[in-house]
Formats: C-alpha cells, sequence, structure tokens
C-alpha cells in the first residue's frame, strides 16, 4: 500500500493542506487536486473515486474534503484504515474546520500526517500517540529560554540602574547651573561621568538593550565641553540649548534615511550605520579554546562546459598553524593524507624539507626555534590538486531553457557526490531584464531574485544523503539560452580531497603534548557552469 499524498481541499479543489510521501512535482498534486471534484459523486459520505493512474479515497468533512490519492495497487481496507486515523487527527489540530482555520494550522496538520504516514505507509499509532510525539517537549528548550529570559531581566535591570543615574547627574547639573558654576565645574563632573559610561556604553552597545545608552552621554557631555570654550568673563551658553550642528545633522539624517529607503525599495541591501565598538564586537571572531589550533583549508577553481566536459579542476589547499603561548610553540606534527593522483606539495621555507619528505612530518628547520604565537595563523604546507576529472566534481549543476510560445521554460538541476556533505549551497543563476521576478514553478529548496544584477540564486541549505539531487523550474519572457550562463556556485563542507590530517603534536622540550584542535573545510574560490 502506497499512498502517494494526503490532503485537505475545498469543495472547488482548491488545495488548503497537501502533504505528499513519494517525489512529486507541485504541478502534478495540483492538477490531480484540482480533478478531483469533478470526478466525485453526491450523496455519500465515505468512499473513493478511480481514474487511470490513480485512486482517490475521500471523505466530507464540513465544506471541506480530507483526501488520500494512492495508487491503483493499494489495498482499499488499509487505506480506508489511513483514512479514518486521519479524520480523527484533523479536528484536534484544527478546531476550526474551515479553510482559514485549516491555513492557520497547516503546519501542525503536516506533522500529524507524518507521524502518521511514513514513505506512504500507514503507522500503527493511535491518535493520542500522535498527540505525544508532536508536542516533542524538551527540557535542554525549556532550560535554554529560562536562561535567556534571565538575561533579558539582567539587561533591563542594569539599564533601570543607569537611567537613575543618568537622572541623578542631570539633577547635580541643574543644581550647578543654578548656583553659577557651570563654567568651571559643570564641565568636570559631566565629562567624568562620560568617562565612566563609555566602558558600559560600549559593552551594552552591541544588541543588548542599552544601544542608547552611548549615544544619549555623548550628546550630555558635548554641550558643558562647547561651553567650557568661552573666556571665564563671558557668561557660558545654556547646556540644554541644541547647538547649530546638531540641527543640521538631523536635517541631513532625515534625508539620508529617505534616499536609503528608495535603494531598499529598488531591492539593494543597504549596511546601516553602527558604532565601531558595536562593530567589532559583531564581527571579531571567537578565540580558541585550545592552546594550538591548526586549520585545513581546500580552494576550488572550476570550469565545467554546459554541454559536459571540465575545462579546469585545480584544488588548492593550506595547513596554517595557530599558537596563543610562546612556550607551545616548540612543537612537530606528524601528519597523513589520502594516496591522491595528482597531489603535490609545498613547504615554507623554515620548514624542514627533508623530515617533511620522508616522515610526514611538519617541523622547523632550527628546533631552538619555536613557531610563531598569537592570535593570527601561519600558513606552513601548501599542496595543489591536478588532473581531476568530471566524475570528482563535488556538485554538477544542468541548465536546459527551452521557449514555448511567448515563455521560456528553465529546468535546473544538481547531482552531489556522495563524498561530501555540502553545505550553505547557493546557485546564481543570470537572467534577461525582468520588469517583474521570474514565476518558480517548482524548487527544491529555497530562492530569492536580485533585481537589481537580474540575478535569480537558489539556495539549499545542506546536500547530504536525504537530498542528492534536486532540481528546480521557472518561467520567464522569451530569451536567448546562453542568457543563463555562466551559473555560479558557492558552497562548503567539512572535509576535503586530500582527507590531510595531524594525526599527533610531539613536544620538542620535556613535558606533556599540548592539547590542539584542527577544522578542516572545502571552499569555492571560482566554481563556474560556462
Amino acid at each position: 500500500m502506497v499512498v502517494l499524498a494526503a490532503s485537505i481541499i475545498s469543495k472547488s479543489g482548491k488545495a488548503l493542506v497537501s502533504r505528499q510521501f513519494v517525489d512529486m512535482s507541485r504541478i502534478r498534486i495540483e492538477g490531480l487536486l484540482a480533478a478531483f471534484p469533478k470526478l466525485v459523486g453526491t450523496g455519500k459520505q465515505h468512499t473513493y473515486v478511480k481514474t487511470e493512474n490513480v485512486r482517490y479515497v475521500y471523505q466530507p468533512i464540513e465544506g471541506l474534503y480530507l483526501l488520500l490519492i494512492t495508487n491503483k495497487q493499494s489495498n482499499i481496507l488499509e487505506d480506508l484504515d489511513t483514512l479514518r486515523l486521519l479524520s480523527k487527527l484533523v479536528p484536534e489540530y484544527s478546531p476550526s474546520l474551515d479553510e482559514e482555520g485549516v491555513c492557520k494550522t497547516a503546519f501542525k496538520l503536516i506533522f500529524a500526517f507524518d507521524e502518521a504516514i511514513s514513505l506512504g505507509n500507514k503507522e500503527n499509532v493511535t491518535v493520542q500517540q500522535v498527540k505525544q510525539y508532536c508536542e516533542m517537549e524538551s527540557h535542554e528548550e525549556k532550560a535554554h529560554k529560562l536562561m535567556m529570559q534571565s538575561k533579558i531581566n539582567e539587561t533591563k535591570d542594569v539599564m533601570k540602574k543607569k537611567a537613575s543615574e543618568l537622572d541623578k547627574m542631570r539633577m547635580e547639573r541643574g543644581k550647578l547651573d543654578k548656583g553659577g558654576y557651570s563654567s568651571i565645574s559643570g564641565p568636570r563632573v559631566i565629562e567624568k561621568a562620560f568617562n565612566d559610561m563609555s566602558i558600559t556604553g560600549t559593552g551594552f552597545g552591541s544588541g543588548s538593550g542599552l544601544g542608547g545608552l552611548s549615544t544619549d552621554m555623548d550628546s550630555f557631555s558635548s554641550k558643558p565641553k562647547g561651553a567650557s570654550n568661552f573666556s571665564e568673563g563671558r557668561p557660558s551658553a545654556p547646556a540644554t540649548a541644541p547647538g547649530k550642528g546638531l540641527g543640521m545633522k538631523l536635517g541631513k539624517t532625515q534625508k539620508t534615511n529617505q534616499f536609503l529607503e528608495s535603494l531598499k525599495a529598488e531591492g539593494e541591501v543597504i549596511l546601516e550605520d553602527v558604532q565601531p565598538s558595536s562593530v567589532q564586537s559583531r564581527v571579531s571572531p571567537l578565540p580558541p579554546s585550545d592552546p594550538i589550533t591548526v586549520t585545513i583549508e581546500e580552494k576550488l577553481n572550476v570550469l565545467v562546459k554546459r554541454d559536459g566536459g571540465v575545462n579546469n579542476f585545480d584544488v588548492q589547499g593550506t595547513l596554517a598553524l595557530q599558537i596563543l603561548n610562546d612556550a607551545d610553540g616548540f612543537i612537530q606534527l606528524q601528519i597523513e593524507d589520502q594516496d591522491v593522483p595528482g597531489l603535490s606539495f609545498k613547504t615554507h621555507p623554515n620548514i624542514n624539507k627533508d623530515l617533511f619528505n620522508s616522515q610526514q612530518v611538519v617541523g622547523a628547520k632550527d628546533p631552538n626555534r619555536p613557531f610563531p604565537s598569537g592570535q593570527n595563523e601561519t600558513p606552513l604546507v601548501k599542496w595543489r590538486i591536478q588532473g581531476m576529472d568530471e566524475s570528482s566534481l563535488p556538485l554538477s549543476v544542468n541548465c536546459w531553457p527551452s521557449v514555448s510560445g511567448s515563455e521560456t521554460y528553465v529546468n535546473i538541476e544538481y547531482e552531489a557526490a556522495e563524498m561530501f556533505d555540502l553545505h550553505n549551497v547557493v546557485i546564481s543563476i543570470p537572467l534577461p531584464a525582468l520588469r517583474d521576478a521570474p514565476s518558480v514553478r517548482q524548487i527544491d529548496g529555497e530562492w530569492k531574485y536580485d533585481s537589481r544584477n537580474s540575478v535569480l540564486e537558489w539556495s539549499i541549505i545542506l546536500i547530504d544523503q536525504s537530498n542528492r539531487s534536486g532540481s528546480m523550474e521557472f518561467v520567464v519572457p522569451p530569451a536567448d539560452p546562453s542568457t543563463f550562463f555562466p551559473i555560479s556556485i558557492g558552497f562548503s563542507a567539512s572535509s576535503t580531497f586530500s582527507d590531510l590530517k595531524v594525526t599527533g603534536i610531539r613536544p620538542l622540550k620535556d613535558g606533556n603534548p599540548p592539547k590542539y584542535s584542527q577544522r578542516a573545510r572545502l571552499v569555492t574560490a571560482n566554481y563556474q557552469v560556462v
């Protein structure tokens, strides 16, 4: 028994929720669902309809249909049993059995269908078991939410404390102004307050809710500083009066915001201005947790012909070392790699080449000279792999544009090799100049249209054993097939072609081997279908 799809549709054939359990395009399932109301009879409460290719097993639920689409070889009794289970699940997750109620609970219904049917076959479960499986209670999730809420509450408390301190300083400033000592004591008090607050402003300015604190203090301290430039014999300007420069900046900001909004409306990505302290804290990488970090990276330069074959297939790798403490620099690295045809190595001039070639040990020529330490990585070994053919490609992409009447149908498919699991895959297809976004009919993944560059980006977060192949179909106005090339591809992987790795670290001085971590990654420098 194979259930092709479980769906909830309206009386007119409009699909509200549909879960496919076999590989089926969107156009096909929509066609099957739209044809069903024309086949069903009247006056029946629980029955089935056969067509040339499939069987519809359905049950009316108020103004909707609960529908199973199966193949003709399936067991009708098991189909009815499956339909009976789904008919009990639908009211549990969608109390309002109308179009709006079903659409609001669509994801809950899909999750329930997945628990009831697996790979087209009914699971031996009850309604209560399905509800229990779908709840997915997690102790770790609850602990994480409690921790985040405590951090939010702590940040709010700090914000209230700093706000009260600001109010006190403003009151002190007002007292000093009334006493006639604003030109002598006022700036000192406020400058001291600004210096105290600059540290906390930097810490909270990167997104914890106190970003406006440093801005308030900047304007707060700039006013008395401007007043202190006058001579002692002249009266100081009121501290609360805004300067002329500040007014001009406000006007400029409004015009700038309008300009940025117009750019955003055209599809341009705009980076917002932030404080330097927040930029630094946001982009700075996390410090390494181990004393020694080994980074193994390979970059791909690939040009694939659209009709088959490879113009260029070049792999360039680097082994880099990062050491935090000077005392850990007196070491040697024992490495190993796969025997890959066309693999050739080059070592740093300060590396002992004889030791590397004979024993695959990375060590300095002068044993008394340690490896460099600090926050920067030091490349020690480079390698290159040449001569690989099309069968070694991690990802192959085929594009099939065809003109039909006043439209161009473009079908694109990818096939990934078994050797790598690919992360953050982005396939960029150039398009002719369009007034509107292309019509995407079917896609495995997500898509985004860049109107300024006229590029359609097809993104897949992860390609593994579950989705080694996928396809996308979209429609644009008539265009020459060469318009859709070259196709640019970007991805990363956590393993490499050479499979080079560090198997151990030897200390050159007395003591235990230091702790180390290593990370390997494969990235694309230039990967195109031309």
